[in-house]
């Protein structure tokens, strides 16, 4: 059996996180996107193809040929921006695990659909069903039909593009007409497979991450330290820290007197919490990073980004090499307390919380007392004017 990993797109519902590295390798939990579910399933094929395009030599430069001695290659995604393109021109004569890059699954939820023996859809059931492409079963779980954003209510089972198919899939695929709507549709390949092959719709039994707009990066980090069940010390913790909860501390990494850690938090290599800093709530900080006389809560924090003076900042998302001045604050309600109303692709969205973060991208210079509104990006390379405010 063979993996392919649909790896090609952008996410550009995650910019401007999305402008300098390809969204299966933002990480979580201090792994891309891409290697949780690879973790996963390599167990159970002999080969991994993973489509590549946006950015493709990132991908590629992390992972070579091989993920723990599995043969990993890679397959171009061709210009065509219709949903199967991804696996257009692909040959094989095995089964095939086709898996989408967007959301991270649990792994038992995983080993149980891959030792499964016949063709399946993975599958959950949701409240809103006009949004997603719906399955329509028998009383047997045998597919039907799957119908992309139904405008009337037929079924609750939303797809979550992962899938075993065998090979005639890829032929189904190179000859599937146009739609009525001019497209070539991913419903016409699943339903005519379904037509030729009993498909099995399989709902998960786990929660799942889905990783589609920035502050579910957080979610998602939030997620991992919640599980933690004890810290693990890899190096070296002062006198006179407080930590209440579990932490994970990583080689090179040290902890600081007067360091107040009230909730779970990760530290990864080489970083260093200095004196008077205070961590709440599910705090990740990357290589080479430091902070200090700082309070943060659900953050998370990338490499080479430090923050040594008095600032106060909450749920951010905090890229690489920003150096954040003296008295930086973020700003994470509205006065009316209202949710926060986020413009993603043109379009404004309700993001359905009433706390929401900024983002602050690559090489960003702060200057002192910075005030950052709730939901705002600042973006590649910028710096902000002493007593700026980012409206």
């Amino acid at each position: 059996m063979k993996a392919i990993i649909l790896a090609a797109w952008e996410g550009s519902r995650l910019r401007p996180l999305t402008n300098t590295i390809p969204k299966p390798m933002i990480k979580i939990f201090w792994k891309p996107i891409i290697e949780h579910n690879l973790e996963h399933i390599y167990k159970y094929v002999n080969e991994i193809i993973i489509v590549v395009k946006y950015k493709a030599e990132i991908i590629e430069n992390y992972f070579w040929n091989n993920f723990k001695w599995v043969p990993v290659t890679y397959h171009l995604q061709n210009d065509e921006k219709w949903t199967w393109a991804a696996i257009k021109w692909i040959k094989s004569d095995f089964d095939l695990i086709i898996l989408n890059w967007d959301s991270i699954f649990n792994k038992n939820d995983l080993k149980e659909i891959l030792e499964y023996k016949w063709y399946w859809a993975l599958v959950k059931q949701v409240p809103n069903p006009e949004i997603y492409g719906i399955f329509k079963v028998d009383n047997e779980n045998n597919v039907r039909e799957i119908i992309e954003k139904p405008e009337t209510f037929i079924w609750n089972l939303a797809n979550l593009w992962v899938y075993k198919f065998n090979s005639s899939i890829l032929d189904i695929v190179e000859n599937i007409p146009l739609s009525k709507r001019w497209e070539y549709e991913i419903t016409d390949a699943i339903n005519e497979f379904a037509n030729r092959y009993p498909l099995k719709a399989i709902e998960i039994k786990k929660e799942f991450i889905d990783v589609g707009y920035p502050w579910d990066i957080l979610k998602a980090n939030s997620f991992f330290l919640d599980k933690l069940k004890e810290s693990e010390i890899k190096w070296k913790i002062e006198d006179w820290v407080v930590i209440k909860w579990k932490i994970i501390l990583e080689s090179g990494a040290i902890i600081k007197s007067w360091t107040y850690i009230e909730w779970n938090a990760y530290i990864w290599k080489n970083s260093e919490i200095w004196p008077n800093a205070h961590l709440r709530w599910n705090v990740v900080i990357w290589n080479n990073s430091c902070i200090w006389h700082t309070e943060v809560k659900e953050v998370s924090i990338w490499e080479n980004t430090k923050a040594k003076h008095f600032w106060y900042i909450w749920s951010s998302v905090i890229w690489n090499n920003v150096n954040i001045a003296a008295w930086f604050i973020s700003m994470d309600r509205r006065h009316d307390n209202s949710n926060i109303k986020v413009l993603v692709k043109w379009k404004l969205i309700d993001s359905t919380l009433r706390k929401l973060w900024c983002v602050i991208w690559d090489n960003v210079r702060t200057w002192v007392n910075t005030l950052v509104y709730p939901w705002r990006m600042i973006e590649n390379d910028a710096f902000t004017m002493p007593w700026e405010i980012i409206k």
